[in-house]
């Protein structure tokens, strides 16, 4: 384990749906300098860890985040959904949904600044999509619009960046700029991936949080049989060329499908 001080510390955290438990007993620190890949069988609560981070969604026991990623009343996290999560819908348009990143910053009727805009247009180049900055969202692709989610998970700058299921949706060439641009983002803030495609992600985190209700951190990304054994986490890690791939087995008495 890290020996510095955590940014973020949650002790016996539990979340529950209609008394069903989705969370329970989490114990966990994360740090300035973590890669974190968060992995674990569909409806194990991988996406209600991330959101009780969050603070969005109601949960016992505590969760305490370090002054350094605090601003006021805010929490310096930038957070990306699923692009299922995300209402295309809404009338906005692309360089809206990545200036909405900087709303917890301003008051209700704060505009945009012409800085605010330049750092927006500034991203949306990065990614490659500047000229759809002013289309609605709801005719764009969905790979389009999971990179202006990213854009705006970035845009304030946070000390922490969560991603839930980032490559979801998007091209090949993408997926590979996109984690070209986790490993540099990771130099200015810690980031914590959740995502089933398992093999990738263990190639490029630090650390793996194994998230079936129950929650074990592992600080490193090569894990053997021996030591999940060992925390009540069973992934069979297969080789494959210069990737490995890994492949999740239910925890006993968890009570969730295998992948």
């Amino acid at each position: 384990m890290p020996e510095h001080t955590p940014i973020i510390s949650l002790r016996n955290v539990a979340v529950n749906y209609d008394s069903t438990p989705a969370l329970e007993g989490v114990n966990l620190d994360i740090y300035a300098d973590d890669f974190i890949g968060v992995i674990g069988p569909n409806g194990g609560g991988k996406t209600s860890l991330a959101k009780s981070i969050l603070g969005i969604i109601k949960h016992s026991g505590e969760i305490w985040y370090s002054p350094t990623l605090l601003s006021g009343k805010h929490l310096k996290i930038g957070y990306m959904p699923q692009v299922s999560q995300f209402d295309t819908s809404f009338p906005i348009s692309i360089e809206e949904v990545v200036l909405s990143g900087l709303q917890v910053e301003k008051s209700f009727f704060s505009r945009y600044t012409p800085k605010d805009r330049e750092r927006a247009q500034a991203l949306l180049k990065r990614m490659g999509i500047e000229g759809i900055a002013s289309r609605p969202i709801g005719e764009v692709s969905g790979g389009q619009l999971q990179r202006a989610l990213l854009c705006r998970a970035i845009i304030s700058e946070p000390k922490l960046l969560i991603l839930d299921e980032p490559t979801n949706f998007v091209d090949n060439t993408f997926e590979k700029e996109f984690y070209a641009l986790t490993q540099q983002l990771r130099t200015q803030m810690a980031v914590m991936i959740v995502s089933h495609d398992v093999g990738t992600i263990t190639s490029l985190v630090n650390a793996i949080i194994c998230v079936n209700r129950h929650v074990h951190r592992h600080d490193s990304n090569i894990l053997t049989q021996e030591q999940l054994r060992g925390y009540d986490c069973p992934i069979q890690i297969v080789s494959h060329g210069h990737i490995p791939h890994t492949v999740l087995e239910h925890h006993a008495g968890d009570g969730c499908k295998e992948h």
